[in-house]
């Protein structure tokens, strides 16, 4: 069966993507690229790293980030697994920049999970991290690239990698103390990229399904994009960790690696794009311009 494709960013392909053709003397598009792509070249979500938020319009899919930050990511799923989001409510939402849920009233007790953990604003650089760097010029860092399909940044002269807060990145919101957050309050970006917050917040992972869940939310108008009338909240049904739903209900995506060839031509298509709309390239890119492709699988278990 031919698999739905969707992205993390809004980039969409046609169902009938699968079926395109190219021909010897036209150079292939980004669609060209994925119609062509293997099994190899595409990866499981593992669902015990993927949350699964439940607004009142349809589910918001998270791809957590452990190898960037694991304290948080465990501290997360904790707060899912002891019910503590079910209940609360999107209650910021800033236009351009990020979309914010957690406890309006800061009264809900927290019980086998961390209120607050050391921040992990960055990573030790080592062989352990698998990095496929973009190559173009960045204003915010001398290198940035991917990693677990992650746009991150490098800089071996610090020994340090981090996340870049591009669209749909999910953060863990703080008070000023560097160590004031945990995840009972998060983010996600549904803006152009505020990439001056990279190293000054968590990153714990990416909206890979359902951004627009977030995105299409009435701005509010308090500061900073709070809603000034708690009536305006928008309801969080439930959190869970896809891993603890039934197989029957648990989402199952792929995504495409970025230690491959297939995904060195599909950034490359990115850059100069090929498709018949575009008259001029520009012949660069940038990490947070990248989408990263997101397929949806058919399971035995669900046919």
């Amino acid at each position: 069966m031919r698999p739905a494709l969707f992205l993390a960013l809004p980039l969409l392909f046609a169902s009938s993507l699968c079926g395109a053709q190219t021909t010897p003397d036209k150079p292939r598009t980004s669609a060209d690229i994925l119609a062509a792509s293997s099994a190899e070249d595409w990866r499981r979500i593992d669902p015990e790293n993927l949350l699964v938020l439940e607004l009142p319009k349809g589910k918001v899919l998270i791809e957590l980030a452990p190898r960037f930050a694991p304290q948080h990511v465990a501290n997360v799923k904790a707060l899912a697994r002891e019910r503590y989001y079910d209940g609360l409510a999107v209650l910021r939402v800033q236009d351009n920049y990020v979309a914010q849920w957690g406890d309006a009233d800061a009264k809900k007790p927290v019980k086998t999970a961390q209120k607050n953990l050391p921040a992990e604003f960055f990573r030790k650089l080592d062989d352990t991290l698998a990095f496929t760097p973009l190559g173009d010029v960045d204003a915010y860092a001398p290198e940035t690239g991917f990693s677990d399909g992650l746009p991150t940044v490098r800089d071996v002269n610090k020994g340090a990698a981090w996340l870049a807060h591009c669209y749909a990145m999910v953060g863990a919101g703080r008070d000023m103390a560097a160590d004031s957050g945990g995840g009972t309050e998060l983010y996600a970006v549904i803006g152009h990229a505020p990439r001056h917050l990279d190293r000054n917040v968590t990153l714990l992972g990416r909206v890979v399904q359902g951004i627009e869940q977030l995105s299409s939310l009435p701005r509010g108008t308090g500061a900073l994009g709070f809603y000034e009338d708690k009536k305006q909240n928008v309801p969080i049904r439930r959190v869970r960790v896809a891993a603890d739903l039934p197989v029957a209900q648990r989402p199952a995506l792929e995504a495409l690696r970025t230690d491959t060839a297939t995904w060195s031509a599909f950034v490359d298509a990115r850059r100069n794009r090929r498709d018949d709309w575009f008259i001029e390239p520009t012949g660069h890119i940038e990490v947070c311009n990248v989408p990263l492709p997101i397929r949806a699988i058919k399971t035995a278990s669900k046919k």
